[in-house]
Formats: structure tokens, sequence, C-alpha cells
């Protein structure tokens, strides 16, 4: 099922619009959420060492990319380290 952009909801008599849960995150979200500096994640986006695109010269991230990214992470280092997850 397909959403619009954006959702509205009536509160107390009048119409509020909210924008959705986005998946696409910019630099501080990525930042917080990996629980690094911005300036790490600018050095990797511009390294290729974690997945990024650029809108208008911005750096923009999918959330889902970054899990996957995650992910790949958590299994080499467990390779690194000879352990089985």
């Amino acid at each position: 099922m397909l959403y619009s952009a954006f959702h509205s909801t009536v509160a107390a008599g009048a119409m509020v619009t909210r924008a959705p849960k986005t998946d696409i995150l910019m630099i501080k979200d990525v930042a917080e959420y990996l629980k690094v500096t911005e300036r790490t994640i600018y050095r990797l986006a511009a390294a290729k060492k974690i997945p990024a695109f650029k809108v208008g010269g911005s750096w923009r991230f999918s959330r889902m990319d970054i899990d996957a990214w995650i992910r790949r992470q958590t299994i080499v280092s467990a390779e690194v380290q000879g352990t089985k997850i």
C-alpha cells in the first residue's frame, strides 16, 4: 500500500500535518545512530566506506543501506575474530 509523503491528523479541531518517519538520513542522523562524530561520517562517505549518495552537494544515507552495512561489518568482524554469529 502506498502512502502520501505527508499525512494529516485532526488535533483539537485543527489540522496538523506531519512528515512521516523517513528512511533517508542526513549526516547528523547517521552520526547519532552510529554514536560517532559527524566528521567521521563525512570521512567514511567521502572514502566510499559507508553507503551514501549526494543530493545537491549534501550527503544522504538510506536507513536500509546503513542497517545492511552494519550487518556486513558485524559479519566481517566476527570472521576476523574467528567467532560464529
